[in-house]
């Protein structure tokens, strides 16, 4: 599943909702192995947790608890997702700005690269809808054929029970009645695109002429 390119306008706001996007440049992977997926992570918590983390050199990188909240999240081969809630204005680009750059870094040394390793800095669209939010976190959740059982997504502290300090379930769960709700919303949606992709392959393959 990929974003529609449209969707490339950052609106910096407070108390907005966006779903935040990017790919590596020319559609190249950027996550090849397990270490990688994890390193990306570990940036969220360093800038996310609830207390300050500081560098080698004992400098404070930036602090955003409390001015942003990831609340989605999946980590595709070659691009991720986002579903992210800023509290105050400047919060998302400094989180974006410190995770791209860092991992890039990481990335490029690793791979004995060089160059930009994403297509552009990323895409953000801002969701005006409240409530639509449930159907942006089914549309992150949903981006891998192997959804229920995909490791680097945030559907574990969803429906799994983990738990961690820098992913904020809340403002998405307490739509749903607990996980079993939010299961069975994601599996709905899952059988009704089947079903569609179904016919239209039916209809494609259906070389019938009618006079």
């Amino acid at each position: 599943m990929t974003m529609p390119s449209r969707n490339i306008i950052k609106i910096d706001v407070e108390e907005g909702y966006y779903h935040v996007y990017a790919r590596g440049v020319n559609k190249q992977t950027i996550f090849h192995d397990d270490e990688d997926y994890q390193v990306f992570l570990n940036l969220f918590k360093r800038y996310l947790s609830h207390e300050e983390k500081t560098d080698s050199y004992g400098a404070p990188y930036p602090h955003l608890a409390g001015r942003l909240e990831l609340l989605c999240y999946c980590l595709m081969p070659n691009h991720f997702h986002l579903l992210l809630y800023q509290q105050k204005q400047g919060a998302m680009t400094t989180l974006m700005r410190g995770v791209m750059t860092s991992y890039s870094r990481y990335f490029n040394k690793k791979y004995q690269r060089s160059g930009p390793l994403y297509e552009s800095r990323y895409k953000a669209s801002m969701i005006l809808n409240e409530a639509y939010l449930e159907h942006i976190s089914r549309y992150i959740h949903l981006n891998p054929r192997n959804y229920a059982t995909y490791q680097y997504s945030s559907l574990p502290y969803y429906i799994g029970g983990r738990e961690a300090e820098w992913i904020q379930t809340r403002r998405i769960a307490d739509i749903f009645s607990g996980p079993k709700a939010y299961r069975a919303f994601l599996s709905d949606y899952e059988d009704t695109k089947k079903m569609y992709d179904e016919i239209k392959r039916d209809l494609a393959n259906d070389t019938t002429s009618y006079s």
